[in-house]
């Protein structure tokens, strides 16, 4: 029988904890109508993103997007692909209370986390991201916005990120009157400018892009800082989570385990491969090729995965 070591689970409780989520969530998903909100814990909804590429058909919607709600006021975490995108969720907000929008919350700069947030843009919330944020946005604009167009057609029109007002160098707290959130600003990891957000009162975290479920990560900030990151992570008083790509709530730690596993393939293989004199060119096909095919999309982006971290790790 497989059993608990130093409070992790094995791999096969992991792949049947990863299976069990995965049934439950495609379940919930059949049963929820398109585009519905999910309260994952109390005045805690998400609007769940769905495991594909960006797409006219989805509007962006790639991401898990959502909302926090205070006695006073309301905290939008990732407003979300796509204009469209962004006022699905604006509506959500609407449906479940009429308390004003405080708080806008981008956890990094990825194109799927912030263009919709044209659509609050006139609502006076306080744009609120990573210290490096403000430099991601503007050196990834120029870029995004052409790719969106190619993605989405005559969707992404009217689509943008919004300046941050408010910015996080370490550690924020946000009061929605009677409810505490802090936000965590990361070093180097998925990104360069990852923020996670603890919400105290149901010992739930929002970790942006620090956690892929199902869909393969994406890795373009640091292999090493990732790992690192997540073991502290783990270490917080959080009871579940919500995943930037996967299902709308997730237990916590447990279900960082295959992200791990993972990073770890991808770290030990590729420090391997280098030991080998394996080429950037063919180490693609040489690393993590088996934990790869546990993830959607890996064909698209485990490629991308090996080459940063042959470049990172090739200077070690």
């Amino acid at each position: 029988m497989a059993e608990r070591r130093s409070g992790r689970l094995t791999r096969r409780q992991g792949l049947g904890l990863g299976l069990a989520a995965s049934l439950a969530t495609r379940l919930a998903d059949a049963a929820r109508p398109a585009g519905a909100a999910v309260e994952v814990a109390p005045g805690l909804f998400v609007l769940p993103g769905v495991a594909e590429d960006a797409s006219a058909a989805n509007l962006g919607a790639i991401a898990n997007t959502g909302f926090i709600l205070g006695r006073d006021a309301v905290a939008v975490v990732d407003p979300g692909g796509s204009l469209a995108h962004g006022q699905r969720l604006r509506a959500a907000v609407a449906a479940a209370t009429r308390q004003p929008i405080r708080y806008l919350i981008l956890t990094h700069a990825h194109p799927d986390h912030v263009m919709g947030a044209a659509a609050f843009a006139d609502c006076g919330a306080a744009v609120i991201g990573h210290a490096r944020l403000p430099l991601a946005l503007a050196q990834r604009g120029p870029y995004d916005l052409p790719m969106l167009a190619r993605s989405l057609g005559a969707a992404a029109a009217g689509s943008g990120a919004l300046a941050p007002t408010q910015l996080v160098t370490e550690r924020l707290a946000l009061d929605l009157g009677g409810r505490e959130l802090v936000l965590q600003a990361h070093p180097p990891a998925h990104t360069d400018q990852d923020l996670t957000v603890l919400d105290a009162a149901t010992r739930t975290l929002w970790t942006g892009d620090l956690l892929f479920v199902e869909r393969i990560p994406a890795l373009e900030g640091s292999l090493a800082g990732w790992l690192a990151v997540l073991e502290r992570l783990r270490a917080l008083p959080a009871g579940q989570a919500v995943p930037g790509h996967g299902p709308p709530s997730v237990p916590w730690p447990e279900a960082a385990e295959p992200l791990g596993r993972y990073l770890l393939a991808l770290r030990d293989g590729t420090r391997a491969a280098l030991r080998a004199g394996i080429g950037i060119a063919e180490a693609p096909d040489r690393v993590a090729v088996v934990e790869a095919r546990h993830w959607r999309l890996a064909e698209a982006y485990h490629g991308r995965n090996v080459t940063a971290a042959y470049r990172e790790l090739e200077w070690e």
